[in-house]
């Protein structure tokens, strides 16, 4: 059985945020980069739901995580 793919749009749908790619790209540009340092779930602009599904599916490794890491690495190199 092939596990689910979700891609970046379906992730800010999930998260309810605007889902097209001018508001990903503006949501991209004003909240990176993030501090090296600070875990993406812990980002002062996750409301605490947010926050607690990044954490769950990145710590349970589920078929969201790959989606969310990539968030993680966009937050990280833009700016």
């Amino acid at each position: 059985m092939e596990l689910p793919v979700h891609s970046l749009p379906a992730l800010f749908h999930q998260l309810g945020l605007a889902a097209d790619p001018v508001s990903i790209d503006a949501f991209l540009a004003t909240h990176s980069p993030l501090k090296a340092d600070l875990a993406l779930e812990d980002a002062f602009f996750w409301s605490p739901a947010q926050a607690s599904f990044l954490r769950e599916e990145i710590l349970e490794d589920a078929d969201w995580a790959e989606v969310v890491d990539q968030l993680n690495l966009m937050l990280r190199k833009r700016g």
